[in-house]
């Protein structure tokens, strides 16, 4: 059986040119003490954008991880595949994001919830979750509420897992559930319903991404309340423990943390909190690879830097097609944009560093950020000019990469000197 390792991270690189950099922070990691598990993802509607098939990714991973003479697990992700999307990944992946996001809030038929109901009725009352402090009261009324708005996408959940385990075999992939692109959180209470009916299903789940308070936008930083979310993620965390051992669950069951990358005013919690229960993270950073290109391409000056300056004024034009897609998990405030007279007049340096997510730089621009993340397609617009530049230009770029994820990202959450 495939089996995921305690900690594992998702990396995105949406043109695929920086695997061995992306290895080389996993091998640093783990020379520091720390095994973490590489997993390759990349979405379908990237695939779309950019021109690209599922097995260019897994292409990537296997070159990357030989030449880097890697030994290790590795994974490719089919990141929030749903039924309609999943059969071209199937060849290639071994591990699928099922994304039930579009199916919350749908009703299964009632004989379904009533035969749901009626399967958790001894969890009515007074639920308390053994070696905590968590205790919730739950009525029949309640349970059915939750049933309502999350059973028919655990069925739709088992509908997707079956398709792919008849192509692959029971044992031959990881399976994510996703929950996390919806507008509300879920509660710890409708967390333990929920792994009941995914368990009911008999879907060998691994990791499950649920949605947190706060917003987590891509590419930077958690907006919100990073001890509100503390208590969410302690509190999941428990209720999936105690759900492992009540509906014979995987053990190594964990938690995924999606649109992770960046997150840095959360990691010293998640850090921290899975640290104190000697549990498992799973943490996507995608996105964040593609950013680290453009800074190592910025910092290259020259005609690499013109190349980034232009894909900045295009998105400026095109703000509204880019952002469309990604509504909800950017932020961007128009008024703090520098205008393209500015950016023409900007040096290298200044350009990288208003990219660069370092906290307290004055020159770090968050709204820049975020627009440069949902322009990628403008460089898939020029790919041939794109892939030149960064080949030329390898060194830098793979270093900003490098550095990217191992210091600011696996550094810090798992508390790396």
């Amino acid at each position: 059986m495939l089996k995921l390792g305690k900690y594992s991270v998702g990396l995105g690189d949406r043109f695929g040119h920086q695997g061995r950099a992306q290895v080389k922070a996993i091998m640093k990691a783990s020379a520091k003490g720390i095994e973490i598990t590489p997993v390759w993802n990349k979405s379908n509607r990237e695939h779309i954008t950019i021109g690209t098939q599922p097995g260019d990714v897994r292409a990537e991973a296997d070159s990357a991880t030989k030449l880097a003479q890697y030994s290790k697990p590795y994974f490719v992700d089919a990141d929030h595949i749903n039924i309609d999307t999943v059969d071209r990944f199937i060849e290639s992946s071994d591990f699928f994001t099922i994304d039930v996001a579009s199916y919350i809030g749908k009703k299964a038929d009632a004989g379904e919830i009533d035969e749901f109901v009626a399967s958790v009725e001894k969890y009515t009352g007074k639920l308390e979750i053994p070696g905590t402090k968590l205790s919730f009261i739950t009525t029949k009324q309640q349970i059915v509420e939750i049933a309502e708005k999350y059973l028919f996408a655990a069925i739709k959940a088992f509908d997707i897992y079956r398709k792919i385990e008849k192509a692959k075999g029971k044992q031959n992939f990881i399976t994510e559930v996703s929950m996390d692109e919806v507008s509300h959180p879920q509660t710890p209470v409708e967390m333990f319903y929920i792994l009941k009916m995914l368990a009911s299903k008999n879907i060998p789940l691994q990791t499950i991404a649920p949605k947190f308070s706060g917003r987590f936008n891509k590419g930077v930083d958690y907006a919100g309340d990073p001890l509100k979310f503390a208590s969410e993620f302690e509190s999941d965390l428990m209720v999936i423990d105690f759900a492992i051992k009540e509906f014979g669950l995987p053990e190594n069951l964990k938690m995924s943390i999606h649109s992770g990358s960046d997150k840095f005013a959360i990691y010293p919690y998640i850090g921290s909190i899975i640290k104190k229960h000697n549990k498992g993270i799973h943490v996507k950073t995608a996105g964040t690879t593609w950013l680290e290109e453009v800074i190592g391409l910025a910092e290259s000056g020259g005609e690499a830097l013109m190349f980034v300056k232009e894909i900045y004024i295009k998105s400026l034009e095109k703000i509204e097609e880019l952002c469309a897609p990604y509504a909800d998990v950017i932020d961007i405030k128009l008024s703090f944009l520098p205008s393209k007279s500015d950016v023409l007049l900007w040096d290298n340096n200044r350009f990288a560093a208003s990219l660069r997510h370092v906290p307290g730089n004055k020159d770090y621009n968050a709204n820049m950020r975020q627009l440069i993340h949902v322009a990628y397609k403008l460089a898939a617009l020029k790919l041939d000019e794109y892939y030149k530049l960064i080949e030329a230009n390898e060194t830098t770029v793979s270093q900003c990469v490098f550095e990217n994820i191992y210091y600011r990202h696996i550094c810090r959450l798992f508390d790396i000197k």
